[in-house]
């Protein structure tokens, strides 16, 4: 049995230049093609997707394959084929991130929202201070999806070319994750406009 962090370190060689690369298993578990990609991704900054890691002349395709299955032991060579993206493309990959922040700044004020409403429907407030607080949450939310919009546009107006093969798959990612969170959105204000309409019933019960 392997220690709990097993060190491996192998070496790539990339062009006319070689790496020494040390990788980490965290508790114990198993090290894979995925861990040695991301390392080979910061160390040479080609991308994993324009990587082609060979071992004993057979590429590794498979990511979530262990390093180990594959017969890569201490002190291994490999070889390494790809290149670098373009500063053109790292340059609209940074604008991604950068959006990609957003997301997520965006993402954690509707959790927030759907937090405080569940709360609401667990009845920790007063009936008359419901409504009040309700029309607040709502706010907050299209607030969050005037702010995906805006995303989507930011990310629309960015014009990847063809070959920008990393950018392009961000991008789409991207979209569908801020088209996810939209649709989150309206499943919320659904959720807060429902409420509101069972406390005003029973608001109109109890006043009859």
């Amino acid at each position: 049995m392997e220690m709990a962090d097993s060190t491996l370190t192998v070496t790539v060689s990339h062009g006319s230049s070689k790496h020494n690369i040390s990788l980490t298993g965290q508790d114990g578990s198993e090290l894979t093609v995925k861990h040695l990609s991301e390392a080979l991704a910061q160390t040479t900054g080609v991308p994993q997707a324009s990587q082609k890691i060979i071992f004993k002349g057979k590429s590794l395709k498979e990511m979530e394959e262990s390093l180990s299955s594959l017969g890569i032991k201490q002190g291994c060579k490999l070889m390494m084929i790809g290149k670098r993206n373009s500063p053109e493309e790292e340059a609209e990959l940074r604008k991604l991130k950068d959006i990609e922040k957003s997301v997520e700044q965006t993402a954690k004020k509707l959790e927030k929202v759907n937090g405080e409403l569940t709360g609401l429907k667990n009845g920790f407030l007063a009936k008359d201070l419901q409504a009040e607080a309700l029309n607040k949450l709502d706010h907050r939310v299209k607030l969050a999806s005037e702010q995906f919009m805006k995303i989507l546009e930011d990310i629309d107006s960015l014009t990847v070319p063809e070959n920008f093969s990393d950018c392009r798959m961000k991008k789409k990612g991207l979209v569908k994750t801020v088209q996810g969170f939209l649709a989150q959105c309206d499943k919320i204000e659904a959720g807060i406009s429902d409420h509101l309409a069972k406390i005003q019933n029973k608001n109109l019960a109890l006043s009859e």
